[in-house]
């Protein structure tokens, strides 16, 4: 999580949260690009087993989101037990959370509503604004078979 947190103050620096500006980052703290690269920006990291990913949206908007704990599916393509699956994950997110919370960035995290998309998306989740932007911390499942995360997002909105 130390590689997740030092990524995370390094784009609290940049204004506005861009796909180049977060590229250059992760490649100034030797990263591993992923060979994904989507308008000339590579867009997949990853460093000491956690994964990060750059994503750009419509009018500009920008998330980079980091996969910090991962169960992948068994062998039949789902989980024999996926409500304990579930209940790793938000172990794992527990174990988390004080990370983030106790980190140098907790001097700028404010606590943020859960929407009632974030309910639907996610198992279990926390919010918060970070200067402006939204950090997400939380246990999700794309669908039946895909791996359980616990995913670390920072979003900005497109510009108005």
């Amino acid at each position: 999580m130390a590689a997740v947190i030092a990524m995370l103050e390094e784009l609290r620096g940049l204004d506005p949260l861009a796909a180049e500006g977060a590229a250059a980052r992760f490649s100034a703290h030797e990263w591993t690009p992923g060979g994904k690269p989507r308008d000339g920006v590579e867009t997949s990291w990853d460093k000491d087993g956690v994964g990060g990913w750059i994503q750009t949206f419509g009018g500009g908007a920008v998330s980079v989101s980091f996969a910090v704990w991962i169960r992948d599916v068994d062998e039949s393509g789902y989980f024999d037990d996926v409500e304990a699956v579930y209940e790793q994950g938000e172990q794992a997110l527990a174990g988390f959370l004080p990370e983030i919370e106790e980190s140098p960035l907790a001097g700028h995290l404010v606590e943020a509503e859960q929407t009632a998309a974030d309910k639907d998306e996610f198992i279990n989740v926390k919010k918060w604004t970070l200067d402006g932007r939204i950090l997400t911390a939380g246990v999700i499942q794309q669908d039946a078979d895909l791996p359980v995360m616990v995913v670390v997002a920072l979003e900005e909105s497109a510009p108005a």
